[in-house]
């Protein structure tokens, strides 16, 4: 088979891993925060990102895990398909 093209779904199946699982534990951080203190979800998510609010990480954090899981998922078909 073609070396570049395993290397390079390889590197799609890390790639939608890694973006699932943190997207995934981004979200889970947005509902925990959501939970337990609705009054942070205006707030900058840190010091260092005052351009993002902890409410909009979190659905973006839900959108990564999505294109994440899916990439991961195509991934592993292609590879048991060959």
């Amino acid at each position: 088979m073609n070396k570049d093209l395993d290397t390079s779904i390889t590197v799609l199946r890390v790639v939608g891993e890694a973006l699932f699982l943190y997207g995934l534990l981004g979200w889970i951080y947005g509902v925990l925060v959501d939970i337990t203190h609705p009054d942070w979800l205006p707030l900058a998510l840190s010091h260092l990102t005052t351009w993002i609010r902890t409410d909009t990480f979190a659905v973006l954090s839900f959108i990564l895990s999505i294109i994440g899981f899916f990439v991961w998922r195509l991934a592993q078909k292609i590879t048991r398909q060959r």
